[in-house]
């Protein structure tokens, strides 16, 4: 008959609380740097867009800032004011970044059932394809959102020179998206395993810099989708970065991320 070892016991209870601690302790962590990006609403008739917005530490309204406009893709939709933090906000938290590149970083949040860009989207074992209207007005979300631009530039502490937009995957198609719509407004964009309408690019290649990433093994959204954006960019005369990492899938932007010049790219280019 078998019996219980007081000493086995204690011994992995003392392991087990101290793996409980550990993970309390990095959860706290993790909400005490997800709550310096404030819950804030945007509220237009009877449309309401959440985001969540990061003011520069030591914040000064007497100064001017950049600010960043980062949208989230496709997994992250909802109306909890949270998901759209889980990609990319830890490049924006991170003290030395906080130090070296003070912005004002707002992450807004598409509704559950919306899309950031006007897309047709076919799904299937084979692959899925986008097709991409521009035309008429655009999506609710993305509407909202360059309401949200819009406002947020006309402040006194914005810095009107250095407006800059990024996003992966749902996010990047709508960098696309906003760049052709609002080709005046933004100096540099990021374009994370995105897709847009390569005939679109002429309204803003010259007015805009542009990295785009992807990753070639990418199986959601395709490759080839980033390079005819690069290449008609480039046609039309665009100052474009691509990078393409030959063994990433669709999760492209935990490389992007980690490019150590990411930064340094953005915050150099100016209207």
């Amino acid at each position: 008959m078998g019996y219980l070892n007081l000493d086995f016991i204690m011994k992995n209870k003392l392991k087990y609380y101290g793996l409980v601690g550990f993970i309390f302790f990095a959860l706290n962590l993790y909400a005490q740097e997800k709550a310096d990006f404030l819950k804030a609403k945007l509220i237009e008739r009877e449309d309401t867009l959440n985001y969540r917005i990061l003011y520069p530490e030591n914040f000064n309204p007497a100064e001017k800032y950049p600010l960043i406009l980062f949208l989230h893709g496709a997994g992250e939709r909802g109306d909890d004011n949270e998901k759209q933090l889980v990609h990319g906000s830890s490049l924006f938290l991170n003290q030395e970044n906080r130090e070296n590149f003070p912005a004002i970083v707002i992450f807004p949040q598409c509704a559950t059932a919306e899309y950031w860009a006007k897309a047709e989207i076919v799904r299937s074992s084979e692959g899925n394809t986008f097709e991409f209207d521009y035309s008429g007005e655009p999506n609710r979300s993305m509407g909202l959102v360059m309401k949200m631009v819009e406002k947020y530039s006309r402040n006194h502490f914005i810095n009107e020179e250095q407006l800059f937009v990024g996003g992966l995957s749902m996010g990047g198609m709508g960098t696309f998206e906003i760049l052709n719509r609002m080709p005046n407004t933004f100096a540099a964009a990021l374009a994370i395993c995105g897709a847009g309408d390569p005939y679109s690019v002429g309204s803003y290649a010259g007015k805009t810099d542009l990295w785009i990433f992807h990753g070639a093994k990418d199986n959601v959204v395709d490759p080839e989708y980033s390079k005819r954006m690069v290449k008609n960019l480039k046609d039309a005369g665009a100052n474009v970065k691509f990078t393409l990492y030959p063994e990433a899938n669709h999760n492209s932007w935990d490389p992007a991320f980690a490019e150590p010049e990411l930064l340094t790219w953005l915050f150099s280019n100016s209207k």
